[in-house]
């Protein structure tokens, strides 16, 4: 008897509100009428908000109203974490509730992932305050996890290929470099006191005595190609680490931008991205062209679904210019873990002609393949 009303009890949740008069709740394992409660505050703006759903479905009832922040807590509290993200989801995606990343309260609350972390970038622009340090913090979390994760993939396709021997590099005044610790360090200055603080030192490794090889991302910002961007910022901190490599990084919509500076800080790279608008890829690649100082020890690595908004024209021409210095040239039409492309499969095939590497690739299989150049 008793099972039979814990499923009747879950079946109520499932029907939700017009099964009132047919199925109510009983006494059960798990507290059901929150849980509805919980449910319901979503959900219910399936039916459009001219019909007053939550309204008319709490009347009466004793319940106190939930805020955002109260439903954020009851649904932490009552529900498993995996659910807990799933509803989190389709509230910012499917419902368009936004004070969930404009509350500092409820982005508190809010579980750091990797979804969290895109709803971030999209919304950023409306953040201001306390709201916009937590959403770094959320930034900060995120970035830190992906790279953990993608480093221990990375660093073996890479290194394994180029310095088996290589250890941490010797700390020493000979080695230190100077000005990328005075560069890094800049975000720390004390205004007041007009004093540089140095919260982390940097140092040549003993590969630097030889030519490192200059990896250029460039990397697409429109909003299709979230994802890639994310991968490609904690990327670039990753290749920055490695001796061999000497990493740029820009970003571009119809405008370039270089974050160089910020390559080994995927905070401060991500933060800096502005999702949408045009796109002009031959701009991009022009102006990448401009940092190649030894092509044949170059790679340049395109990040875009390759769906040009300037001159087609141009775009092509740039890469031909680029392949035929000496220098290594991948289009990247997705850089993440699913690499599941949408993307201009004409200009793809010019490209290739032209002698570009192009394709899809996860982080490690882009790792394996620049590890096979380098090495």
């Amino acid at each position: 008897m008793r099972d039979e009303k814990e499923i009747l009890n879950r079946w109520r949740l499932a029907l939700g509100r017009y099964s009132d008069g047919a199925v109510g709740f009983t006494p059960g394992k798990l507290p059901y009428e929150e849980m509805d409660q919980v449910l319901d505050f979503l959900y219910s703006r399936e039916y459009g908000e001219d019909q007053d759903i939550r309204k008319e479905r709490r009347g009466g009832t004793g319940a106190s109203e939930l805020t955002v922040p109260s439903w954020i807590e009851k649904l932490r509290r009552l529900f498993p974490k995996s659910t807990a993200e799933i509803m989190e989801r389709h509230a910012l995606e499917k419902y368009g509730m936004t004070e969930l990343l404009t509350d500092p309260e409820v982005l508190k609350r809010m579980e750091p992932n990797r979804e969290l972390l895109k709803m971030v970038l999209e919304l950023k622009s409306m953040m201001k305050g306390p709201v916009l340090e937590m959403a770094r913090e959320v930034v900060r979390k995120v970035a830190q996890e992906l790279a953990k994760q993608m480093e221990q993939e990375i660093r073996p396709a890479l290194t394994g290929r180029i310095d088996r021997s290589s250890g941490s590099p010797v700390r020493s005044v000979r080695n230190l470099d100077i000005k990328r610790t005075i560069r890094m360090n800049l975000k720390h200055y004390d205004t007041e006191k007009k004093q540089l603080l140095l919260k982390d030192v940097y140092f040549y490794g003993r590969l630097k005595r030889h030519s490192p090889w200059r990896v250029i991302l460039c990397v697409d910002e429109s909003g299709s190609m979230l994802d890639s961007v994310i991968y490609s910022a904690v990327m670039a901190g990753i290749f920055a680490r490695l001796p061999v490599m000497d990493v740029r990084l820009v970003i571009f919509d119809t405008s370039v931008v270089d974050l160089s500076g910020y390559v080994e800080d995927p905070v401060e790279t991500l933060m800096s991205v502005q999702l949408g608008g045009g796109t002009d890829i031959g701009g991009a690649l022009r102006y990448c062209e401009t940092l190649m100082e030894s092509p044949a020890r170059t790679v340049m690595v395109l990040v875009s679904d390759l769906y040009e908004g300037g001159s087609y024209q141009n775009m092509l021409g740039a890469v031909k210019d680029i392949v035929e210095s000496g220098a290594k040239f991948v289009a990247l039409t997705a850089l993440d873990h699913e690499a599941e492309p949408v993307y201009d499969r004409n200009a793809a095939e010019h490209m290739a002609r032209l002698g570009a590497h192009v394709g899809a690739m996860t982080p490690e299989q882009l790792a394996e393949w620049m590890g096979k150049i380098i090495a």
